[in-house]
Parts: C-alpha cells; sequence; structure tokens
C-alpha cells in the first residue's frame, strides 16, 4: 500500500512540473514603459495630461508573495493656463513636466500569471510657471520652475502575457511639498530578465 502511495505522488509530481513551468516568474530584474491619465492638482486648481516615461525595478520572489524595488522617469503633458490674474490681459501658466520615483512594492501571485501588488516611495516632480503681463516685456514677466519633493503610494494588477513579458494597470497617489499632489492611472508593456 505504501507502495502505491509513493507512486501516486511521484507520478503527480511528474505530471504537475510541466503546470508549475508555464507560470510566469515573479522575480528578477523587469523594465517597462508606461503611459497613462495625469492630473495635478496645485492649491485646488487642477490640469489634466497624459504622463508617459520608462520604469526599471527587481522583484524576489518567496512563494506567492513577491517584494521588489523600482525606479520610474515620467514626463507629463498637463498644464494649465489662466488670464487676467493680476490685471487685464496678463496670462499665468503652470506646467507640470518630469517626474522621478524610487520605491518599493508588495505583492501576492493570484493566478499563475496574475500578480497584485500596492506600492509606497519618494517622488520628486519638475513644476514650471510662466507669467506675462500683457505688455511689451516688463520686470514683471518671470518664468520659473522648482523640484518638489513627494510620497507616492499606488497598487495595481499585472498580467504575464507569455513567459517573460508582461502587462499592467495601476493607480497612484503622490503627495508633494506646498500643496501639490497628483493622481494617475497608468498602463504599462514589460519584459523580466
Amino acid at each position: 500500500m505504501r507502495n502505491i502511495a509513493l507512486a501516486a505522488v511521484l507520478a503527480g509530481t511528474v505530471f504537475a512540473t510541466p503546470t508549475l513551468a508555464q507560470e510566469t516568474p515573479q522575480s528578477g530584474f523587469r523594465i517597462e514603459g508606461v503611459a497613462g491619465y495625469d492630473r495635478p492638482n496645485i492649491s485646488g486648481e487642477h490640469a489634466n495630461g497624459v504622463t508617459y516615461g520608462l520604469g526599471a525595478g527587481y522583484d524576489f520572489q518567496a512563494g506567492r508573495a513577491i517584494v521588489g524595488v523600482e525606479g520610474e522617469a515620467t514626463d507629463s503633458s498637463a498644464d494649465r493656463c489662466a488670464s487676467d490674474v493680476n490685471v487685464t490681459g496678463d496670462r499665468l501658466c503652470v506646467t507640470a513636466g518630469r517626474d522621478l520615483y524610487v520605491g518599493g512594492r508588495v505583492g501576492a501571485q493570484v493566478a499563475p500569471n496574475v500578480l497584485l501588488y500596492a506600492k509606497a516611495g519618494y517622488s520628486n516632480a519638475w513644476v514650471g510657471a510662466n507669467y506675462e503681463d500683457g505688455t511689451a516685456a516688463t520686470l514683471a514677466d518671470f518664468r520659473s520652475h522648482r523640484d518638489l519633493d513627494g510620497v507616492r503610494g499606488g497598487a495595481g494588477v499585472q498580467v504575464g502575457i507569455g513567459r517573460n513579458a508582461y502587462v499592467k494597470t495601476e493607480y497612484r497617489y503622490s503627495n508633494y511639498q506646498d500643496g501639490v499632489d497628483r493622481n494617475q492611472v497608468v498602463a504599462g508593456f514589460g519584459f523580466r530578465f
């Protein structure tokens, strides 16, 4: 009887191995492109735009759990202009630019090729302003930009397509100094090496 049970366990292991081999690996180095909706908010005023960029990371897998580190560099098309701010005919434009992020993520593999995860880390955003008072070039006109430090949190789902490729969708919220924050929903396509 023990021999039959041992034979059944060995047979189950042999036949289960190809199924496990089809699972998408969740560990190792990865690189990805991201693009999506960007909504920066400055003191109650918001703009809508598109964010796009590149990211890279490294994940460690233990059973169905993953822990990883990641970084990302993106740019944004979001900007907003207002007229008659201080005097009739003047114009103020605020632009959201590049955003740098470094952080970590934790997740769980909920199906052979599906990963749910949460992320958190440091973010640094560039915000520019351009003011023209509506007359010929004067001392009142200015251009300036600031680098703003902040934190980012988010959550997403990543789905393996093939052995090394994946797609993902992610929501993230970033909160910067000086009353600036942003909401983003992005999609990504990446490769794991």
